[in-house]
């Protein structure tokens, strides 16, 4: 057993947010991103490259509900679920952003068959997913916490697309418009969670671990946009 005395909850948050800036809103193709100095085929890459991404978001959260052995945790859960996958077809997250990608000049079906995925995207978003399913639940939960980083980030994409790429609508910005509200309070929510189940020193240092883990995976998918839009 482990003799190392567990942190405090601020220091334990402290350290989470310390991880603030691995995030990939620090990245240099997000800097170009918002300053508005990607061609439009870079934006192409871009969106096309993260719907795999967001595709696969309800796999990930069904994965922590599977590994999870709470009731209360798992009811909670469901609702990312049903956010990103929407309650009918045609409505959720993941075709807000397909609607984003139409904006930016993608035909839904190009988007839906990956043409444009390359293989960098798919080793990172295939190794978050695994992630979720092979790892205790909390360090899974823990993984997401780039939450915490988010809202503010989103807020600055909807005013600097809107200023630096003239055929963006602001209809076109939904799924950062809807989400902004959401993320805030599920990054608190998640905060909570992760603080009340990781109680040990070990159980802290792994949710450490496993939110770095998750700041490389979205920092490789965007090394591996940004090599993509080099190529055109």
């Amino acid at each position: 057993m482990s003799t190392v005395t567990p942190m405090n909850g601020e220091e334990f948050v402290a350290a989470l947010r310390a991880l603030s800036s691995r995030y990939w809103g620090t990245h240099p193709f997000h800097h170009r991103l918002h300053n508005g100095e990607l061609t439009e085929y870079e934006l192409r890459m871009w969106a096309a490259n993260r719907w795999y991404y967001q595709c696969n978001l309800p796999q990930k959260d069904a994965a922590i509900i599977s590994n999870c052995p709470i009731p209360e945790i798992r009811r909670q859960w469901l609702d990312r679920i049903v956010y990103h996958d929407g309650k009918t077809a045609g409505d959720g997250g993941a075709e807000r952003w397909l609607r984003l990608c139409e904006a930016v000049g993608l035909d839904r079906d190009e988007v839906l068959d990956e043409r444009h995925l390359v293989p960098g995207v798919r080793f990172a978003v295939d190794a978050y997913v695994t992630f979720a399913r092979t790892k205790p639940w909390v360090e899974a939960v823990a993984s997401g916490l780039t939450e915490m980083f988010a809202g503010h980030l989103m807020q600055q994409r909807v005013a600097d697309m809107l200023a630096n790429y003239a055929w963006i609508a602001p209809a076109d910005l939904a799924y950062f418009t809807n989400r902004i509200n959401a993320v805030s309070g599920e990054g608190k929510a998640t905060v909570d969670l992760v603080v009340r189940h990781c109680v040990t020193r070990e159980q802290q240092e792994k949710a450490i671990a496993a939110l770095s883990f998750k700041c490389d995976v979205l920092w490789s998918m965007l090394d591996a946009i940004e090599r993509a839009g080099v190529k055109a």
